[in-house]
C-alpha cells in the first residue's frame, strides 16, 4: 500500500506542468482517468460554504478571472468573511492548492477540520498547511523554531528554510493523506512528514495551542479550509484525488 501511494505522488509530480498553469481550474484528461476531482469551479461557490456559516460567506471573499481571492482587511484571524470549508469530510487523499501571497500575508490550508470545535472567534479547528511571508510577517518569528513558517504544520512542526518558495507567483501545496502518515509537499519538494494518533504526536500536540482541543488532529476524517486571516491571498487550481 505505501508503494503504491509512492507511485500516485510520483505522478502527481510528473503532472505538475506548465499545462496546467495555462489552464487554470481545469482537469487533464489522465487527471480526470487517475480520479483526480476539482474542488472548486474556477467560477462559482458551488461546494464550499462558511466555516460558521450554512451558505457562502457575502463578503471577504471574491472570485474573478479564475482567482479565489481572500480579500484584505484588518489582519485578524478569521474577523471579515471568515474561513471558507468544503461542504463534504475527507479521509484519505492528495489535495493540490495552488496559491499566491501579497506581501505580508498570512493565510492557510486546514485538513481534519471539525467546525463544530470552535463556535467563538478565530479560526476553525484543524491541522494547518501555513501560508505565510516568511519575510515580512511577524508569526515566521513566533512560535518554536519555525513551526509558524510557510509550508509547517502550523504551530506544531517546522518547514525546512530552505524551501521551494517562490515569491510574486503561484505556489503548488500539496497534503497528502494516507491513514494517520501525512506529508506536506510544496511545488513538487516534500517538506514535511508525519504520523497521527501516537504518543510522538501526543507530545507535540501537547506543547503547542492546541493542547486544550481534545484529541486535535486525530479525527479519521474531516473538512477542508481555506483561512481567512484578513490578508489578501489568491487560491485557484483546488483539485483532489481520494486514496
Amino acid at each position: 500500500m505505501i508503494k503504491q501511494t509512492v507511485l500516485v505522488i510520483l505522478a502527481v509530480i510528473i503532472t505538475f506542468s506548465a499545462c496546467a498553469q495555462d489552464n487554470p481550474n481545469t482537469l487533464s484528461e489522465q487527471e480526470k482517468k487517475d480520479g483526480w476531482k476539482l474542488l472548486w469551479d474556477g467560477k462559482t461557490t458551488e461546494g464550499w460554504r462558511g466555516a460558521k456559516l450554512e451558505h457562502f460567506p457575502e463578503k471577504g471573499w471574491s472570485i474573478h478571472n479564475g482567482i479565489l481571492k481572500v480579500q484584505k482587511s484588518g489582519g485578524g484571524e478569521s474577523a471579515n468573511g471568515g474561513d471558507i470549508v468544503t461542504i463534504r469530510p475527507y479521509k484519505n487523499f492528495i489535495l493540490k492548492v495552488d496559491f499566491k501571497i501579497t506581501e505580508g500575508a498570512n493565510s492557510g490550508i486546514k485538513y481534519f477540520v471539525d467546525t463544530n470545535l470552535n463556535k467563538g472567534e478565530g479560526s476553525a479547528i484543524g491541522c494547518e498547511f501555513q501560508i505565510l511571508d516568511d519575510a515580512n510577517h511577524p508569526d515566521a518569528k513566533l512560535g518554536v523554531e519555525g513551526n509558524r513558517t510557510l509550508g509547517s504544520l502550523y504551530d506544531l512542526i517546522p518547514a525546512p528554510e530552505n524551501k521551494p518558495f517562490r515569491s510574486g507567483v503561484f505556489n503548488t501545496a500539496m497534503v497528502v493523506v494516507k491513514g494517520n502518515h501525512v506529508e506536506h509537499w510544496l511545488n513538487g519538494i516534500k517538506i514535511i512528514e508525519y504520523e497521527r494518533n501516537n504518543q510522538m504526536w501526543e507530545a507535540l500536540v501537547n506543547y503547542s495551542k492546541y493542547k486544550d482541543w481534545p484529541d486535535f488532529g486525530n479525527a479519521e476524517e474531516g473538512l477542508l479550509l481555506l483561512q481567512d486571516h484578513g490578508d489578501e491571498v489568491w487560491f485557484r487550481n483546488i483539485k483532489i484525488k481520494e486514496l
